[in-house]
């Protein structure tokens, strides 16, 4: 069983903001999957379903970003999820607008949604899907609670459409295959 969750804040002021990516990626998985996120279990919003012939669950943490790791904690207990089944997607301020990156596990690289589940789960062993939302040029802050202009919001769209067919991949071919077919610029993934 897979635990894939989607990285942002609750709450109709933070929709639409660079730090709700994550969410955003979730839901257009769960539309693309037919899996409704009804279910409030595990201090999140979830789901679950079959995708590429494994059941998953979906989560949404309904913590607050910087408390994340609460929820995928206690969903990953629930049903003895080992990290390297965890799957999370999330914002990432240094990659450039629209670009993609898969990895298999890594540092926090800091983002307090992800240093959180770090320490709840005691590892850095579950996959990473980070779309890129571009540097802060100012204040971090209103930088990722802050909305995309027109241009930005269609490269993130692009690359949050590809989600479906990331994990997917990553759950049918491995974390390797879906670095090498989707690491990039969602442009040049069309």
């Amino acid at each position: 069983m897979y635990l894939i969750a989607g990285l942002g804040n609750p709450g109709k002021e933070y929709e639409k903001t660079r730090h709700n990516v994550g969410f955003v990626a979730l839901d257009y998985l769960a539309y693309d999957q037919n899996i409704k996120l009804t279910k409030l279990k595990f201090k999140g919003a979830c789901g679950d379903g079959m995708i590429a012939g494994e059941k998953c669950l979906l989560l949404k943490p309904q913590t607050f970003m910087n408390l994340s790791g609460e929820s995928v904690r206690e969903a990953a207990e629930y049903f003895k999820i080992e990290p390297n089944k965890i799957i999370v997607m999330y914002d990432d301020v240094d990659l450039e607008v629209g670009k993609i990156r898969v990895r298999p596990k890594g540092s926090a690289g800091g983002h307090n949604g992800i240093k959180s589940i770090i320490y709840q789960l005691g590892s850095e062993d579950f996959v990473r899907v980070r779309f890129g939302v571009g540097k802060a040029q100012y204040n971090m802050i209103d930088h990722v609670l802050g909305h995309f202009s027109e241009e930005d919001g269609e490269s993130v769209s692009d690359a949050i459409r590809l989600a479906p067919e990331i994990i997917k991949t990553i759950i049918s071919s491995g974390v390797d295959e879906a670095m090498n077919k989707f690491n990039g610029s969602a442009k040049e993934k069309k």
